[in-house]
């Protein structure tokens, strides 16, 4: 039953600057590439790196992702011994509370942990998109004899103060960290990937559980702390594509980077293969009418109209003389005919009547403009017949077509 390493992933979050998407999903359920969920990159992770002991840490609208998983079965994981748990919070003897924090997350779980006695716990983040074989970042854990080592990924200087930063010395020892500091000292992001040594956590957790002052969560309280007790941390550095898809902008972009001719996140290696649930469709059908470039296609779809750079979900109808540019549409919308539908995102199961037209900018329109703002149409919805909607605009179809 011991196990060298269990994985906790923190799949609770509410996910609110993504609006719409997570008003009644949780964020590592939104829908990604074409036929996966945000969630699948991180179990598949674990599955190609040889872990088989993964907690799940769910909360905030869980029913979707519970079912999603499931027993574990499409990565692996429906074990006997290990295996995935979906873990939420629960009543105990005494007392009872949510998740305050990642920390308290998994202080909430030590029991789960202590099962199998492991060495060394990873903790992972849900709502991330890359690929990491997490085997040879605890290799190198114990090559530096570190009591934790924080992955990391060098950031445009830009974007720096939105994460977690770090500064290390000659060899990769940690010397400080700031948790989305106004002004960072370096470009060196944390991607909420920790490896610690679980006997030495425990003490941390522990003590962070007992201070009143404390957000109770890893990057402000449990890393700075176990610093300033001068343990050894160690930066592990990633160099592959990763992207933190928990904005409109960033998940919009993300899906485009699958557009590349050669995409710097590769999807069709054999030898790591992100696995998902298969929705069971049949083979998707372009019409005599369509014209499909620079697109994913996925099972399900039949499409009669005009698709160009856009990422298509499982089941979606796309009528004729539609016109589909840069944006993504999510699993089994129905798109009318006549629809034009620019720069968006079209969520689950939205019917989209004929004559709509969708993301209008009319500078774009005229090839004069490409920095229009995404709009995004919330799922299980309705837009009427000839609406138009302009460049930006985002809500459920009840909202958006008034």
């Amino acid at each position: 039953m011991r196990k060298e390493c269990v994985a906790m992933l923190l799949a609770g979050g509410k996910g609110s600057r993504l609006g719409i998407l997570t008003k009644n999903l949780a964020k590592p359920a939104v829908p990604f590439g074409g036929k996966y969920r945000i969630i699948d990159f991180t179990l598949s992770n674990c599955c190609n790196s040889g872990l088989d002991t993964v907690g799940v840490l769910t909360q905030y609208q869980p029913l979707k992702l519970n079912s999603y998983i499931g027993i574990g079965s499409p990565w692996n994981l429906d074990r006997k011994n290990g295996g995935v748990t979906l873990l939420p919070p629960y009543e105990r003897e005494v007392g009872k509370e949510w998740y305050k924090g990642t920390a308290n997350a998994i202080y909430q779980n030590i029991n789960f942990i202590d099962e199998f006695r492991p060495k060394y716990l990873l903790v992972l983040s849900g709502d991330h998109i890359y690929k990491m074989d997490y085997s040879l970042m605890l290799q190198w854990h114990k090559e530096k004899n570190a009591d934790a080592t924080i992955a990391v990924i060098e950031v445009p200087w830009s974007d720096a103060s939105n994460f977690g930063i770090l500064s290390t010395d000659e060899n990769g020892r940690i010397t400080e960290f700031e948790e989305k500091p106004p002004v960072p000292k370096s470009n060196y992001a944390s991607m909420g990937v920790y490896v610690f040594n679980w006997e030495l956590l425990v003490k941390y957790l522990e003590e962070d559980e007992h201070d009143p002052a404390s957000d109770n969560d890893f990057g402000k309280n449990v890393i700075p702390k176990m610093l300033q007790c001068e343990q050894r941390l160690f930066a592990y550095p990633f160099k592959d594509y990763w992207r933190d898809v928990g904005t409109i902008e960033s998940l919009w972009q993300a899906h485009m980077d699958l557009l590349q001719d050669e995409p710097a996140l590769d999807l069709y290696d054999a030898k790591w293969r992100i696995y998902s649930q298969n929705p069971t469709m049949p083979a998707h059908y372009i019409s005599s009418t369509a014209r499909v470039t620079c697109s994913l296609i996925n099972e399900g779809c039949f499409v009669r109209g005009n698709v160009h750079n856009s990422v298509i979900f499982p089941g979606v109808y796309i009528g004729e003389g539609a016109e589909i540019k840069d944006s993504i549409i999510m699993p089994n919308a129905i798109i009318g005919s006549h629809v034009k539908i620019y720069k968006s995102i079209i969520c689950e199961a939205t019917v989209i009547q004929d004559y709509c037209r969708i993301g209008i900018c009319q500078a774009e329109v005229e090839h004069r403009c490409s920095g229009c703002d995404i709009t995004v149409v919330g799922g299980n919805g309705m837009i009427a017949r000839g609406t138009v909607i302009p460049a930006g605009q985002r809500g459920n179809g009840c909202d958006l077509a008034k």
